[in-house]
C-alpha cells in the first residue's frame, strides 16, 4: 500500500508542483480535436487538456492498485464474474438484471470458454442465450 499512497501523495502535490516542458507523440485526429474542444470552449488549452487526461489516468491507476491490494488481503472480497455480470445489467437496465442465477449460469459457461471475460461479456452471451431459446 505504500506504493500506492506515494502515488496519490504526487498527485495530491499537483498545485503545488513545478512544471517541466515535454513532448508526446499523439495521433493528429487527436490534435485536431482538442483543438476544437479548446475553440469550442470546452478546455482552457490544450495543456489542460493533456494534464487533466493524464491525472484522471494515474488516478485511476491508484484506484486499481489500491483494490487489487484489497483484493489480495481479502480474497473473499473480489466479485466474481456472476456478479460483475449482475452488475452490468443493473447498470445498464438490462431486462436480465432480475435474472440473477441465470446470470450466474451463464457466467460459470463463460468463464469456461473465455477466463479473461469480463460483466459485459457474460450480458452478451446470456442475451444471446435468451433470443435462442425464446
Amino acid at each position: 500500500m505504500a506504493r500506492v499512497d506515494e502515488l496519490l501523495a504526487i498527485l495530491d502535490g499537483l498545485d503545488d508542483s513545478e512544471s517541466t516542458v515535454t513532448s508526446f507523440r499523439q495521433p493528429a485526429a487527436l490534435r485536431d480535436a482538442v483543438r476544437l474542444a479548446v475553440e469550442l470552449g470546452l478546455a482552457g488549452s490544450p495543456n489542460e487538456v493533456a494534464v487533466e487526461a493524464v491525472r484522471d489516468r494515474v488516478e485511476a491507476f491508484a484506484h486499481f492498485l489500491a483494490l487489487e491490494e484489497h483484493f489480495t488481503a481479502h480474497p473473499h472480497t473480489r466479485p466474481t464474474l456472476g456478479d460483475l455480470a449482475i452488475a452490468a445489467a443493473e447498470l445498464d437496465g438490462h431486462p436480465l438484471a432480475d435474472h440473477q442465477e441465470f446470470l450466474r449460469h451463464c457466467a460459470d459457461e463463460v468463464a469456461g470458454i473465455r477466463p479473461d471475460a469480463n460483466g459485459e461479456d457474460v450480458l452478451l452471451y446470456a442475451a444471446g442465450r435468451r433470443v435462442a431459446t425464446a
